[in-house]
């Protein structure tokens, strides 16, 4: 079990990591002119979102991956990580092979500029849309129904892993607050670190959370 819980902070950790949702967040603040504002209600809404999943599955999903023997996961589940950790590794291997694109980054600033312009109902939901940990998250609803949780559980969980996916927003804001002369020069800084070395960063996680998979997943099949 104790494995299981340290495979979802694994899962919060690359979903953290995800080099689009990393940019994005990063731009959030350093794009427009009120940087705090726009990133305030961007992580309101990639936060209430992805907490909002965790409580529909706390009450629809719960304990149905859990397994009697937690070294014999059932045999959906252990198709599920096969499946997953090939997905991660096909997924990590196209992006890696792909050179940065001038046309793709351009595109995403631009994106943030009109949106950080906009109302903030309008923030809300492009933080909602382009910020939440998306193909992680049903891995890590696997990984806590997996812990066999009552409903409180489930989302005291999953509320930690959304702050742990949305942590460099969350830090970013608190900067911001601290000294934001300071921080907005270091994001920027960030933002050009991340289109030419965030693929490395996630690729060492995504990568490292497949083979966590991909082996409970194999030993899952052989003992069914």
């Amino acid at each position: 079990m104790g494995w299981t819980y340290a495979e979802i902070a694994l899962i919060a950790l690359a979903a953290m990591a995800s080099p689009t949702t990393l940019s994005f967040c990063v731009l959030a603040v350093v794009v427009g002119n009120r940087p705090k504002r726009t990133g305030l209600w961007f992580y309101a809404g990639a936060f209430s979102a992805t907490l909002a999943v965790g409580v529909v599955a706390a009450f629809v999903l719960g304990g149905r991956a859990a397994s009697d023997d937690p070294s014999q996961p059932k045999t959906w589940v252990a198709i599920f990580d096969v499946v997953a950790a090939v997905a991660l590794v096909v997924w990590m291997v196209w992006l890696l092979r792909r050179p940065p694109n001038p046309d793709k980054v351009a595109g995403m600033v631009e994106q943030m500029g009109r949106i950080a312009d906009s109302p903030a109902v309008a923030i809300v939901g492009a933080g909602a849309a382009l910020a939440n940990p998306g193909g992680f998250i049903p891995i890590a609803l696997k990984a806590i129904s997996e812990t066999d949780p009552n409903a409180g559980q489930y989302i005291g969980l999953w509320l930690l892993f959304t702050v742990v996916a949305l942590l460099p927003l969350a830090v970013a804001l608190i900067m911001l607050t601290v000294a934001q002369e300071r921080t907005m020069r270091w994001l920027h800084a960030a933002r050009d670190w991340l289109i030419h070395n965030a693929r490395k960063v996630a690729a060492a996680l995504v990568l490292l959370l497949a083979a966590s998979l991909l082996h409970d997943g194999i030993a899952g099949l052989v003992n069914t």
